[in-house]
């Protein structure tokens, strides 16, 4: 199988790519020139790069042709990390580099599209929030996911050509950027030290990646009677930062106490987040496995076993 992959020196979709490799996939990734490659290192021997502006229609056509895969993923994305601002590059990454895969797609007969959505379109809802609900995102980043969500549905569905969607909750896990809670959560508490918090009820649906990663793999192989079909890829399971730092003292052992709202909080941040996964566990027959406690440990060991991808997390994630 001849696979295109966008966004695979990101963390999901360097987890991906391994995946795949694993599967006997004859792996193809869309790079930009200046993107970071350290995910993909121990990989890049195992892959074919090919260095291409995804804002470019004539070049990603011209890529596509190239390789004549069978199934395209698309991953890539810019605006989900706090630091990542710039509206026009949020609708050049988000929408714009979407309709010229889907085009290039369909021009070389590609089977399979698999698109990537966030759960961050919903907006925030009092609910455990189901793909009939009604978009309401509320940030650029939301906002240029969410069109895109919503133009490939539309593709799909009259092209009659599947094109589903996998909405993505809060993933962690190996590879998942050193700034972010859960990496400063983990590598910090490995040396039995916890980082600074916000407030204690924020809530996230966090879903370990290589459940996610099952996500993408399960697609390769389920027909889809809706081709425009939108998944939330969560674990039904809400828990508050509070929650999760608990998880973590307990995995960890770390005896150090938490400062909480020693951060301001975050313009997005709830004390309601969280998905309904029924329609995966129903049609893509994935459905999350691992627990928090279980995902941390597995973070854990990860780090611990990678002396210089600790340093690397350690050098990355900043000021403690």
């Amino acid at each position: 199988m001849k696979v295109a992959l966008t966004g695979g020196t990101g963390f999901v979709g360097a987890n991906l790519v391994r995946a795949l490799l694993q599967r006997g996939a004859e792996v193809h990734l869309l790079n930009r020139a200046e993107a970071a490659r350290w995910r993909i290192d121990a990989v890049r021997s195992d892959v074919t790069e090919h260095v291409v502006d995804l804002a470019d229609a004539t070049s990603v056509r011209s890529v596509l042709r190239a390789i004549g895969p069978e199934v395209v993923f698309h991953l890539a994305q810019f605006g989900g990390y706090a630091w990542q601002v710039g509206l026009e590059r949020m609708t050049v990454t988000n929408y714009t580099a979407g309709i010229n895969l889907l085009q290039a797609a369909a021009h070389v007969g590609v089977r399979l599209f698999v698109n990537t959505g966030s759960s961050s379109e919903y907006g925030a809802k009092p609910y455990p929030t189901r793909e009939t609900a009604v978009p309401e995102p509320n940030s650029d980043y939301a906002a240029t996911k969410a069109a895109f969500t919503l133009h490939c549905q539309q593709w799909a569905r009259r092209r009659n050509s599947p094109a589903p969607t996998l909405r993505l909750y809060s993933v962690y896990g190996p590879y998942e950027e050193p700034k972010r809670l859960i990496p400063r959560l983990v590598s910090l508490g490995i040396e039995g030290r916890l980082p600074p918090f916000a407030a204690p009820d924020a809530a996230r649906d966090f879903v370990f990646v290589h459940d996610v990663v099952g996500a993408y793999l399960r697609a390769l192989d389920v027909a889809f009677p809706d081709p425009g079909a939108i998944f939330n890829i969560c674990t039904g399971r809400q828990m508050t930062l509070r929650a999760t730092v608990d998880a973590a003292r307990g995995v960890l052992a770390i005896a150090a106490e938490p400062r909480w709202n020693a951060m301001p909080p975050r313009s997005w941040d709830t004390d309601v987040w969280v998905g309904d996964p029924a329609r995966a566990a129903g049609e893509l027959g994935w459905q999350a496995e691992t627990t928090l406690e279980a995902g941390l440990r597995r973070f854990a060991d990860w780090l611990a076993r990678d002396p210089h991808m600790q340093e690397h997390y350690r050098a990355a994630r900043g000021s403690d």
